[in-house]
């Protein structure tokens, strides 16, 4: 069985190590490196090629947004998980624009963070429904993307199949195994399907598809 490869990212130490004591028993995870700040976590990351990172929100130096935004610029595949002691929407909006693939506080318990780590591994989002509705919310009052005959660059064959199957909901795993290619051609599949559309994030990505299914 594959072990998720988990980099975890905060300036606290205690909150490191007790990230690190809740996941290192679990026979499907492996913690392999920790970064105190964000500039930390974009080195460790190129170096280390992590499945998954805990990433803090608020840190000083380079906080988890910009952290967030730059490692996956580098690394689209990577899954990161926003975590902060802060029940602040706005933020995790902002942290799911910037790419996190989920969200959880810091207080939540102990199996709750291991289903959120399991569901990334997975390429599932994790995301409380009043911050899934604030996103659609936010798409709604975002400017109109251009219709598919428009672009000026269209989408290859591909990218269509994989934008079709995120409209239907369809995880990473899922789409890796309809089309019999692995879970990170996807991911790349995926960001170049945002960069193609001018969409921030797979939330708009799944509406822009349904849109045209829809009219379809």
């Amino acid at each position: 069985m594959d072990r998720a490869r988990i980099l975890i990212v905060d300036d606290h130490p205690l909150m490191r190590e007790a990230l690190r004591a809740a996941v290192e028993d679990e026979p499907d995870m492996l913690v392999i490196g920790e970064a105190c700040d964000g500039n930390e976590a974009i080195a460790l990351a190129r170096q280390l090629a992590p499945d998954v990172i805990l990433m803090d929100l608020l840190m000083p130096s380079l906080d988890g947004l910009e952290a967030t935004a730059a490692i996956l610029a580098q690394q689209p595949q990577v899954r990161i998980l926003a975590l902060t002691s802060l029940a602040n929407e706005n933020k995790v909006v902002a942290a799911v624009q910037a790419g996190a693939l989920g969200y959880i506080t810091k207080e939540a318990p102990r199996a709750e963070l291991l289903q959120a780590i399991r569901c990334l591994a997975a390429g599932e989002p994790v995301l409380p429904p009043e911050i899934a509705l604030k996103l659609f919310s936010g798409i709604r009052r975002t400017k109109t993307v251009p219709a598919k005959g428009d672009l000026t660059e269209p989408l290859t064959s591909r990218q269509e199949e994989v934008l079709t199957l995120l409209g239907e909901g369809r995880s990473d795993r899922e789409i890796a195994r309809t089309l019999c290619i692995s879970e990170g051609t996807v991911r790349t599949h995926v960001h170049h399907i945002l960069n193609r559309l001018g969409l921030e994030n797979r939330a708009q990505a799944v509406a822009y598809a349904n849109r045209h299914l829809e009219a379809n």
